[in-house]
């Protein structure tokens, strides 16, 4: 039963191009010797026809596939016995899991004759679902085919209906993302104002020592853990300032060599090998910077009498650098060249040389790209994780030395949700204040970047 329901979408895949061609054909024939009677094209017939016999049946299948294990699983808790139901929470799971094991043909952890029988009245539910489904399908889509071909003629204004569906989907996409991004929102806030339950918040933003780990015992030091986060974030802004200290002047100046200097075919050859940094797995570039430029930075160092290490802000800064120059130059290549070349010719016509061209013309009609082309790279700086890992560490230092070992918010945010957590712990809650500060920064920029694309924009008619 469980390979029923990609059969299931293709044959209804083909139901529905078997109703678009009927729908088409009815109304030609609607028409009959004279087709411009016809309000609108036969294609909107045909996707009407089409939308009413595939659409509510899709969605079923759509949303049986998502969680329709899920139904099943919950029938079944009602099914056991009582003696079964009244188990804790976690063996209760894990009955259900291993059932569900033996239902599909796997293996469980052990076996009992009430985890057969579970099993059983699993696979006879999972059947039901199934059969379940499979006849509602067949009658939306029967239902939504008769009831779309009685309203096909020639008057039928079938362009209508299809428009109104499209937009009817454009706006369910919009409200999907804003959805999306309000659950990120309210999730974070929700979790994070448990955490400032317990922790103060002023001690949270401005605390100067990060330790989340609490003792075993109570003569161990930092049993309450301790959770500045103000190391995490000069971490981050440390690397991020390096990184686009890298990144935007190669990654600007590449791109206005390539839009404005180049001959076609060096930028035929640069551009692509550019782009392929973009390309690199970031665990590449943490190996890049773990096994050569880390040690070749403490070798550099010790021999101008510095004291530096193979992990430091500085080693990781500099390969995020490399990794996001293709966002700042492949996004302001193409910003320039959206620039007009009557602007550029104008310039010229004026006696004004390349350069200065490029400085008072090209460059400030480019600014609202390329400033998004340094907010994206920010951004993409600010939400690296990999690579602080492996080169930079885990060390919560509050420092502004370069050569210094460092973390970043996002690495403390995986160290504290990787593995099994308790989250009524302000251990683990703190991952999610830390990333509802990082939402805000973030946020900030995205407004810092808006003003100052406003102020010096420039509008060409």
């Amino acid at each position: 039963m469980q390979n029923l329901l990609p059969l299931a979408m293709a044959a209804l895949v083909v139901l529905t191009l078997i109703a678009w061609f009927h729908g088409r054909n009815r109304a030609v024939a609607s028409a009959g010797v004279h087709p411009s009677a016809l309000h609108s094209l036969p294609g909107y017939s045909g996707a009407y026809l089409a939308i009413w016999a595939g659409l509510p049946a899709f969605l079923i299948l759509a949303l049986f596939g998502l969680f329709g294990n899920l139904v099943v699983d919950q029938l079944l808790r009602h099914a056991l016995p009582q003696d079964i139901r009244a188990l804790p929470v976690e063996q209760l799971e894990l009955f259900v899991r291993n059932a569900r094991a033996l239902a599909v043909g796997g293996t469980a952890s052990e076996t009992s004759p009430a985890l057969l029988d579970a099993a059983q009245t699993y696979a006879s539910l999972s059947r039901q679902s199934h059969v379940g489904v499979m006849v509602l399908v067949i009658a939306l889509t029967t239902g939504g085919f008769f009831f779309a071909r009685r309203q096909i003629s020639a008057k039928f204004r079938a362009r209508n209906h299809v428009e109104a569906a499209i937009f009817a989907l454009l706006v369910a996409c919009s409200a999907i993302a804003v959805l999306t991004t309000l659950g990120i929102v309210l999730s974070l806030l929700t979790e994070s104002l448990r955490f400032f339950s317990q922790i103060n918040a002023l001690d949270f933003l401005f605390g100067l020592k990060w330790s989340p780990q609490t003792a075993l015992r109570a003569d161990q030091v930092g049993q309450s853990g301790s959770f500045g986060a103000v190391p995490l974030f000069a971490g981050t802004f440390l690397i991020t300032l390096i990184a686009m200290v890298v990144a935007a002047p190669v990654g600007l100046y590449s791109a206005i060599y390539l839009s404005e200097y180049a001959k076609p075919s060096t930028r035929r050859i640069v551009k692509p090998i550019l782009e392929i940094l973009a390309g690199v797995p970031t665990v590449v570039y943490g190996f890049f910077a773990l096994l050569t430029v880390g040690p070749f930075i403490r070798q550099t160092a010790e021999a101008v009498g510095l004291g530096a290490q193979t992990q430091s802000a500085l080693s990781a800064g500099l390969v995020m650098g490399i990794m996001i120059i293709p966002f700042v130059s492949s996004l302001s290549d193409d910003v320039i060249n959206a620039v007009p070349q009557a602007l550029r010719d104008g310039s010229y016509a004026m006696g004004a040389t390349q350069a200065e061209t490029v400085r008072n013309v090209v460059f400030p009609a480019a600014l609202p790209g390329i400033m998004g082309a340094l907010l994206l790279a920010v951004s993409r700086a600010i939400g690296e994780t990999m690579i602080v890992v492996m080169a930079a560490g885990q060390s919560a230092n509050l420092t502004a030395n370069p050569l210094e070992p460092v973390t970043t918010v996002t690495v403390q945010i995986v160290t504290l949700l990787t593995g099994d957590q308790e989250f009524d712990s302000a251990k683990t809650l703190s991952a999610f204040a830390l990333g509802l500060v990082l939402f805000v920064i973030t946020l900030g920029l995205n407004i810092i970047s808006l003003r100052v694309v406003r102020k010096y924009r420039e509008r060409y008619d």
